[in-house]
């Protein structure tokens, strides 16, 4: 993932740790105080939350420790399209100029022109240079895209 990924996963784990995980805690403690847990929905709602939270803390911190966090800025592919590349392609047939980076799974985002590396465009664009075409199988049919520009930011 990137350096940028990474630190989100960081800043959410962060955010669950400090804060959801003694919100879910503290409404555990008033749902008890209101007595018979076994109809007590606000209880059993709570304990849901609890065991999302603490799944996903897991979760984050199996993938953050798992992780090769990669600075896009650091790269030297040669002109190459690889992960951490961002990369301006022009469709052959509209003209239409798109500018995106290849990212991890988490970090995917095509809103902000970040695109998972196991994509369809992504894979078809891995190892390609600046003037190659890719081409891209996408539920309308095959495009082509030239690449424009590859950079490492």
């Amino acid at each position: 993932m990137t350096r940028r990924g990474a630190e989100k996963l960081k800043e959410e784990l962060q955010r669950l740790k400090t804060v959801e995980r003694h919100a879910v805690i503290q409404a555990i403690a008033e749902a008890r105080a209101q007595g018979d847990l076994s109809e007590n929905a606000e209880y059993d709602a709570a304990k849901d939350k609890q065991g999302f939270i603490e799944g996903r803390i897991k979760e984050l911190e199996g993938k953050l420790a798992a992780a090769q966090v990669i600075d896009p800025s650091a790269l030297d592919a040669g002109g190459k399209v690889v992960f951490g590349a961002t990369v301006d392609l022009a469709d052959e047939d509209t003209g239409a100029e798109v500018t995106y980076q290849i990212v991890g799974d988490d970090e995917a985002d095509l809103k902000e022109g970040r695109i998972s590396i196991s994509s369809p465009i992504a894979r078809a664009l891995i190892g390609k240079m600046a003037g190659d075409v890719a081409e891209v199988q996408a539920p309308g049919g095959v495009r082509h895209w030239e690449i424009v520009e590859v950079k490492y930011l």
